[in-house]
């Protein structure tokens, strides 16, 4: 049985680094946060006192927004900090900005650009790293994502998830590495170009075999949703790849999840989405805006997943 003493303090910069009971304990933990929220408990205090430094390379609406009202409704106040407003924008080293905030507050919450600095932030910070977004993984969305599946189709192993587009993308890191920790499979239909970070394929590919999951990397889209439970995409064009946009674009256009692909899916297949969206690029209006779609339930649950994640990781 896994407890909180077994991830109080520990940092979240890849659910590789999680076993799969430490990951099936934050989905539950957010399931129940999300049923104490709606039972009238809006505020739990569990984390009063706190301080939580949150950092942000990179622009935001759901993860900032969510994760904000999170640390309010535990009882913890968010430092919210700009990456140009602090002097990291002016040349401080990242590992005397770890030292610094790790005097002030109780955990740190960074989104950045680069998973490495997340790292070097790891490394030398005294209180727990929390990803909030980097260009290997984006944890916090895959704990949300899992939750919702639960919700929706009552379990997660043994259950198809179909990601089409870009299969580089942070959130298919994350994506693939709970599927195999916890029994789903996952099919990826991509551009063969655009593959998941091999350490993290590595990984899931381990964890597959003791959860007898499968990892299927494919460039034929009806392989991928023909029968799927879950069809997910994401934008093609991710932030800080302006400069190769439409050469994205134009290799991705044929992954466009649309009603015809959902159609291939399941009679019961839901499709789920990260957001933001790009509509008429990666995804189809009447897709999204479909039956199929739960995407706003998913944004939701990034509420619940970070109350979970908060409450077991800060001391």
């Amino acid at each position: 049985m896994v407890s909180l003493n077994d991830i109080r303090g520990k940092d979240m910069l890849c659910l590789a680094d999680f076993s799969p009971e430490q990951v099936s304990f934050l989905i539950n933990l957010g399931l129940e946060m999300k049923a104490r929220y709606y039972a009238g408990e809006k505020v739990l205090n569990v984390l009063s006192g706190r301080s939580i430094a949150m950092v942000f390379e990179k622009p935001s609406t759901r993860t900032r927004v969510s994760l904000e009202v999170a640390a309010y409704q535990l009882g913890a106040q968010p430092v919210v900090l700009n990456w140009n407003e602090l002097q990291l924008g002016r040349g401080e080293p990242i590992k005397d900005t770890a030292r610094v905030l790790s005097r002030f507050t109780s955990g740190i919450v960074a989104r950045v650009r680069k998973h490495t600095d997340l790292m070097e932030l790891s490394k030398y910070s005294s209180v727990p790293v929390i990803n909030a977004l980097s260009d290997l993984s984006h944890p916090m969305q895959a704990i949300a994502d899992y939750m919702t599946i639960y919700e929706k189709k009552g379990r997660i192993k043994g259950i198809k998830i179909a990601f089409i587009g870009d299969g580089s993308d942070n959130v298919v890191n994350s994506l693939m590495i709970v599927s195999s920790q916890l029994g789903a499979d996952f099919y990826l239909a991509s551009p063969r170009k655009m593959r998941p970070n091999e350490y993290v394929l590595g990984k899931a590919k381990e964890f597959a075999e003791i959860s007898n999951s499968k990892i299927v990397l494919t460039e034929d889209i009806g392989e991928a949703a023909d029968g799927a439970d879950v069809i997910y995409t994401d934008v093609f064009v991710s932030m800080g790849q302006e400069e190769i946009a439409e050469e994205k674009k134009k290799v991705l256009m044929p992954y466009q999840v649309n009603a015809k692909i959902m159609e291939r899916a399941s009679k019961r297949a839901i499709f789920m989405h990260c957001l933001p969206a790009h509509r008429g690029e990666e995804v189809s209006e009447d897709v999204i805006e479909g039956p199929w779609s739960v995407v706003f339930d998913q944004a939701e649950n990034r509420l619940h997943s970070e109350k979970a994640i908060l409450s077991a990781i800060i001391p």
